[in-house]
């Protein structure tokens, strides 16, 4: 799955443009190394997103296509 698509879908970021342009401004680093917004994401990497000047960091737990609202907490955990 796409980075940006994987961001809306975990309802990190609300929108996919919002997430695609993060991805386009360096904002988002997967494993340690700027990632732009059509890296496939895998079980297992660690995203850190930069908000101003808060960092959020978490490691994705699942991938899945259509999660529902319920299962959007499960996609990832926060480190």
């Amino acid at each position: 799955m796409r980075l940006d698509k994987f961001l809306k879908n975990s309802r990190i970021i609300k929108r996919r443009t919002v997430a695609n342009e993060a991805c386009d401004a360096g904002r988002v680093s997967v494993n340690g190394k700027a990632a732009k917004a059509g890296y496939e994401i895998k079980i297992g990497d660690i995203v850190e997103i930069k908000f101003g000047d808060k960092t959020t960091k978490f490691e994705v737990s699942k991938v899945i296509e259509n999660p529902r609202k319920e299962e959007a907490g499960e996609l990832y955990k926060i480190l």
